[in-house]
């Protein structure tokens, strides 16, 4: 065990969410894709550990997050007892549920029997008496509404969460889930939509109705899951991630995709800052936003992206060049879920 910097309180701005007590980091660590059991744990524990040096305190998971499923689960669990024992009580960590984890009917969606079977699995596997945040993962067309966030309720009550939370909901049904957890007693935390320069869909409407409510906001998905980095600029290099099957196909990255991508690119470069750095503060520019999402394969990774904090204001000239390229580019793979 490495014991954390003692300055790490120090290096991270932290925001309220919404009008709860609850602060969260600017930057938080997502485990979607580089915490499963396919990853070497020594390279998932130097993230975890720089993270909470660098004054990241929470830490972002769900029930399916892998490969395999429930893997990101566990190894988190294993390296919370192996490096951060004594630390549970400054970190936020939250889980979620609403995709497929296991077979048959009750493994997926919005269902009370669903939603807790989950949770107690969650729990289970990163070896937790409760999770900070509970959320449901995605809004179910086919489960009233009441019901999904009368499962997210009783684990309030049953003290497995702290708090609840939805993610990749409409603005109209955040405003109807608000209303519901408001009647029920417990306070609807924080949302979570993807968000990025090349997927605005949240400021029309959902940002107005989250700040009327009093509701956080943690942005995912604020590099266009690696498309606003530096490895886009020449087109799709092999071994990216855009090069394979999985979340992201490169037939999503035309031509006129990635012409805004090189347009921000150097508009990046004027600032003095990489393309993701400045991606990522710009999802901070909003005082709605409480932390923006990210992921990290290597410390390295992480480090350059936490250097989004050096430079958050933009001038209101930059902010009109960047509206030039940051248009919708039909990337929001989470479209379906948000549009109910």
């Amino acid at each position: 065990m490495i014991a954390p910097g003692k300055d790490r309180y120090a290096r991270m701005p932290y925001r309220r969410t919404g009008r709860s007590g609850l602060k969260l980091p600017a930057i938080s660590l997502g485990l979607w894709q580089n915490f499963g059991g396919e990853r070497p744990i020594e390279t998932q524990r130097a993230i975890i550990r720089r993270a909470f040096d660098l004054g990241i305190t929470h830490f972002d998971l769900a029930n399916n997050y892998g490969p395999p499923y429930g893997s990101a689960e566990e190894s988190f669990g294993r390296i919370l007892r192996s490096d951060l024992p004594g630390h549970r009580d400054e970190l936020v960590i939250s889980t979620k549920a609403g995709y497929d984890m296991w077979p048959g009917p009750y493994g997926i969606w919005g269902s009370r029997k669903y939603l807790l079977a989950s949770l107690d699995q969650s729990l289970k596997r990163m070896g937790l008496e409760y999770v900070d945040i509970f959320y449901s993962h995605r809004f179910d067309p086919e489960t009233p509404l009441e019901e999904t966030l009368g499962a997210l309720d009783t684990a309030v009550r049953q003290g497995k969460a702290l708090y609840a939370g939805i993610s990749s909901y409409s603005a109209r049904r955040t405003k109807d889930a608000a209303a519901i957890l408001r009647q029920l007693g417990t306070p609807l935390l924080i949302h979570q939509p993807s968000y990025s320069m090349l997927n605005r869909w949240i400021e029309p409407d959902l940002l107005k109705v989250l700040g009327d409510e009093g509701v956080g906001c943690i942005v995912f998905s604020p590099l266009a899951q690696g498309l606003l980095t530096n490895r886009y600029i020449g087109g799709v290099p092999a071994g990216s991630r855009a090069s394979h099957p999985g979340s992201f196909s490169s037939d999503l990255l035309t031509e006129q995709t990635l012409a805004k991508v090189r347009g921000l690119h150097q508009i990046a470069s004027r600032r003095g800052q990489t393309l993701a750095q400045m991606a990522l503060a710009w999802t901070l520019r909003d005082s709605r936003v409480t932390s923006t999402l990210i992921g990290a394969s290597s410390v390295v990774q992480l480090e350059q992206n936490v250097g989004a904090l050096e430079k958050l204001q933009f001038s209101a000239e930059e902010l009109k060049d960047i509206d030039r390229y940051a248009t919708e580019s039909g990337i929001n793979l989470w479209a379906a879920s948000s549009a109910g």
